[in-house]
């Protein structure tokens, strides 16, 4: 029988039940696929505690793995029984040993990528792509601010702006997290503990402000992210493991110089089949020409998914973490 972490009630890490489940035969235009390897992320968090409702409970938390093609529904065509895949994307299901898959959703992992690698690069990976190329679009000689330096995404997207020519302000929880997003192309990393982050961008700007702030703390760092922005500069708000942001006078924004304020989330960048393939393919590339180090920080088995949440909400962990069924 194939063994999954549900939630019947959201609520805190006990939420997080290992028992057995369904699997049903792939329809059209879906495949079988066995998990090899699951990414957790804070949305995971989200979902289990209700701050993001789950379309129907109990549900299957999760949204990136990488896997082993098992079987073939009707008319899927690009991809065979044994092919290895990865995703990031809707509906959640991936806390499983097996689902079934949209083949739609899946994106063929290239043999220099190992699938612990892939299952931790997807989500993360391609929320950096979006963040750094598309949201606002990453150039030469700019210099930015990245909130969580020392996190999943925050590793990733350090290296990747580096790569890009950017020079990189970052705030991190502590000196050792300090050390380790320094040396993953973070210039400036700010520990925001011991001293006023809002103060430091100004000092290293020369009171200018950055072009861009990507904040995915939320609540703690809102106010003085906007204080950090130069005019007609842009906040990226994509998470808020510090709570939800206080509502505010838009009024604020053209007070502060005419700024700018966006949501944005992975999967409106990944709708479409074109874009899903063009951020992947771009990820991948970028990974595998040294651009991008994807490096797995922890482990956990997959029935231990409520200390892997216990460990990633008390900021225990960096970087990139993989639950293995």
């Amino acid at each position: 029988m194939v063994k999954a972490i549900r939630v019947h009630d959201p609520g805190g890490v006990d939420a997080l039940v290992w028992e057995p489940v369904e699997v049903g035969a792939p329809g059209s235009g879906e495949v079988l696929l066995r998990h090899t390897a699951v990414g957790l992320n804070y949305i995971d968090v989200y979902f289990r505690t209700g701050a993001y409702p789950a379309a129907e409970l109990p549900f299957i938390p999760g949204f990136e793995a990488a896997g082993v093609v098992e079987a073939l529904g009707p008319g899927v065509t690009e991809l065979a029984p044994g092919d290895r895949v990865a995703y990031a994307s809707r509906p959640v299901g991936a806390y499983s040993e097996q689902r079934v898959m949209s083949a739609e959703r899946l994106v063929a992992v290239p043999d220099a990528i190992d699938d612990r690698a892939a299952a931790a690069m997807m989500l993360q990976g391609m929320t950096a792509h979006y963040l750094l190329r598309r949201t606002y679009s990453v150039k030469p000689g700019d210099t930015i601010l990245f909130h969580a330096a020392a996190g999943g995404v925050g590793l990733i997207a350090c290296q990747w702006a580096k790569h890009l020519g950017a020079t990189v302000i970052g705030t991190v929880g502590s000196r050792e997290k300090a050390e380790l997003a320094a040396a993953h192309g973070c210039d400036y990393p700010v520990v925001y503990t011991e001293e006023d982050f809002g103060a430091r961008v100004r000092e290293i700007t020369n009171g200018e402000g950055v072009p861009v702030v990507y904040d995915s703390v939320g609540k703690d760092t809102f106010d003085q992210s906007l204080d950090c922005l130069r005019k007609f500069g842009l906040l990226v708000s994509f998470g808020q493991s510090s709570g939800k942001i206080p509502r505010f006078d838009p009024g604020v924004l053209s007070a502060k110089g005419s700024l700018y304020l966006t949501r944005p989330t992975l999967f409106d960048y990944v709708d479409t089949r074109a874009d899903l393939l063009a951020a992947a393919n771009d990820l991948f590339e970028t990974v595998m020409s040294g651009g991008v180090r994807i490096e797995v920080n922890q482990t956990y088995a997959l029935a231990d998914a409520a200390r892997a949440h216990a460990d990633l909400e008390g900021r225990k962990t960096t970087g990139s973490t993989v639950l293995l069924p």
